[in-house]
């Protein structure tokens, strides 16, 4: 079964372009992982690097960078949620991704099924501190209520050590454990895609 798929990585960084972001890096690893298995194209956007407004729908209005974001959103058949953690927490950007995509789970395609039914999405975590499974279970649950479908250990991570200040992108290599991670996750990603676009969930 031959599909081609395509890939976005909403980077939920606090710091805009063209500041080093370990979010950016563990982001792109995945997508370049996900390219080994068949994804033929990719996107990168730091979501910081646009005017996102708050708020619930498709559009809030003059000058919200929202709705271009969203078309590649739909356009992309597995999305790539990277976040770091702050306070324990999944970053008030990525919260702010998920509010925005609270929208979907009202629209629906001709046969009924909400837009994102047949979606496939990962996680990317980043941080000096423990949180990675927290903050992942919180992006999961989200995720899959607008309609995205979460495969087989659908997460990377990596945290350093508490109270010290390495990041993920000053690691050189990356550890092994984490690329290991990432590989299974793509993979696993890439699977998921291919068999719901070739067969997708049950009409309404």
């Amino acid at each position: 079964m031959s599909h081609d798929l395509t890939a976005l990585a909403l980077v939920c960084s606090l710091k805009a372009s063209p500041a080093a972001s370990s979010s950016e890096k563990l982001g792109r690893e995945v997508l370049a992982e996900l390219e080994k298995h068949g994804v033929i194209s990719s996107d990168v956007v730091r979501v910081v690097d646009h005017d996102v407004r708050f708020g619930v729908t498709d559009d809030e209005g003059a000058g919200d960078a929202w709705p271009a974001i969203r078309q590649q959103v739909l356009d992309a058949d597995i999305l790539v949620l990277a976040t770091p953690i702050w306070m324990g927490q999944p970053a008030s950007v990525c919260k702010m991704v998920l509010e925005r995509l609270d929208n979907e789970i009202a629209v629906t395609d001709d046969e009924g099924r909400p837009v994102l039914f047949g979606k496939v999405a990962i996680v990317a975590v980043v941080g000096n501190e423990d949180g990675a499974h927290h903050t992942s279970a919180e992006l999961f649950q989200s995720l899959d209520d607008v309609g995205y479908t979460i495969p087989a250990q659908g997460v990377t991570y990596w945290v350093g050590e508490a109270m010290q200040g390495t990041d993920y992108q000053d690691l050189d290599p990356a550890p092994e454990k984490t690329t290991g991670t990432t590989a299974t996750a793509a993979r696993n990603a890439a699977h998921l895609a291919a068999l719901l676009k070739g067969s997708p969930y049950p009409a309404s």
